[in-house]
């Protein structure tokens, strides 16, 4: 804790807590602290308990990620509010725990909206990589219907959900382009030179685009 806390940069902070993250350390700086720690479980678990965003996101690196039961998993989600831990808990460790299943189905449900964001980006990641089982034209009707108005972080693992079906997938495709041209969800997002703007058509026509010229 007094080496993350000797890393604090203001600038870094102001940054991140632009995101909604409230820390001030380099992500760089982070990350060469867990690749000298290495795998450390309890470890991990001592600094997830101390609540300090900068604490848990380490402890998502170093931790071992099929060692967590189903319980403990949505506890740590449930508890997970910034974006960072949230998204690094998410990708780092559920998607590679045996219960992550279970848990997509749990979470994409949940009344809490950025546990169900939980949800919603587990099914994108089954939507691109194991889409059998999954029912896409529910998936599509559900967003149709509630993406609009869904709180922020929902709204954007919808929307990018949306967008995968619509890359991935041809025979949903001119559906998924018109839900996101009706529904106009990221339509104005400023989006940097050179970077894809993340309004579904635009995504999902440019995906494509590039898909095709391999």
């Amino acid at each position: 804790m007094a080496e993350l806390a000797a890393l604090e940069d203001p600038k870094a902070r102001a940054v991140n807590e632009k995101r909604g993250d409230d820390h001030g350390v380099n992500l760089g700086k982070l990350r060469a602290i867990a690749k000298r720690l290495k795998t450390q479980q309890e470890l991990s678990g001592q600094l997830w308990a101390t609540g300090d965003t900068a604490a848990r996101l380490l402890a998502l690196l170093i931790c071992r990620p099929k060692a967590f039961d189903r319980d403990e998993l949505d506890a740590m989600m449930r508890d997970a509010r910034t974006p960072k831990v949230h998204d690094w808990l998410v990708n780092y460790v559920v998607k590679k725990n045996p219960h992550s299943e279970e848990l997509r189905v749990a979470w994409f449900a949940d009344p809490d909206p950025v546990v169900a964001s939980a949800g919603w980006a587990l099914t994108i990641e089954r939507v691109a990589k194991k889409p059998e089982g999954l029912d896409l034209a529910g998936l599509l009707d559900v967003i149709e219907a509630e993406m609009a108005d869904a709180p922020d972080r929902l709204q954007w693992a919808m929307n990018h959900c949306l967008a995968q079906i619509g890359i991935e997938h041809a025979e949903f495709r001119v559906r998924a382009i018109d839900i996101g041209e009706r529904r106009e969800v990221l339509k104005d997002y400023p989006t940097p030179p050179n970077c894809t703007s993340p309004f579904a058509p635009t995504w999902i026509n440019e995906m494509v685009r590039r898909q095709q010229v391999r």
